[in-house]
């Protein structure tokens, strides 16, 4: 079974997939869940549509038993919104984190450095995982370096896939209308090793996600 770890999508049954929820539609989905893990989160882009009494109905949104990751969240150089309150939410959301104990989700887009300031300021225990990540090998060196998780996409830079341990890997469909399995192959090829090698990945996810037991 492929691990997706971030996801726009309906439940996929040949992959084991955190789907992301929008804020707005996290209640109604809660409400009547049978199945599945998800993630949920205020993204960048959206701050400036809510006020931070909002961050405690997102609390009680996380610690929903399928919500197994807060986020997407995070820094965004193209959001209409300020820096300050986009920063003002991210450390919001990194409070939920550390308070819940899972994962934190983060969007970043020109904003590395301010994410590794805040990150070295707050020393979160939680996991960190860029998600989508498409920088080039020095920055993911650096993130590297500073303990976070990078999760590729469709879109990736090959140089940075080959220098990121297993043990830091994690894939995703996002958006993509690429099958999981066809962006497993991809950061295959360009690890040169087997699909089934990425496996490992397997047991980095339910140790993140879940504690280590599924």
């Amino acid at each position: 079974m492929y691990i997706d770890i971030h996801t726009h999508r309906a439940i996929n049954p040949d992959s084991l997939s955190i789907h992301n929820l929008k804020f707005d539609d996290a209640e109604s989905v809660l409400q009547h869940v049978i199945e599945g893990h998800f993630s949920v989160g205020i993204h960048p882009w959206d701050v400036h549509t809510y006020s931070p009494n909002d961050i405690d109905e997102l609390r009680s949104y996380c610690m929903h038993e399928s919500v197994v990751a807060v986020g997407e969240c995070g820094l965004d150089k193209h959001s209409t919104a300020t820096v300050a309150t986009q920063t003002a939410f991210f450390i919001d959301q990194i409070t939920i984190s550390e308070q819940l104990e899972k994962p934190l989700i983060i969007h970043c887009v020109g904003c590395f450095n301010e994410v590794l300031r805040i990150k070295k300021e707050i020393k979160p225990v939680q996991p960190w995982i860029i998600h989508g990540f498409r920088g080039k090998p020095q920055l993911a060196k650096q993130l590297l370096r500073a303990g976070f998780y990078l999760s590729y996409g469709e879109h990736f830079n090959a140089e940075s896939v080959k220098i990121t341990p297993l043990g830091k890997l994690m894939i995703e469909t996002d958006e993509s209308t690429k099958n999981i399995a066809d962006i497993y192959q991809a950061i295959s090829d360009s690890k040169s090793i087997d699909i089934d090698q990425l496996k490992t990945s397997e047991v980095v996810f339910k140790n993140l996600f879940f504690g280590g037991v599924l």
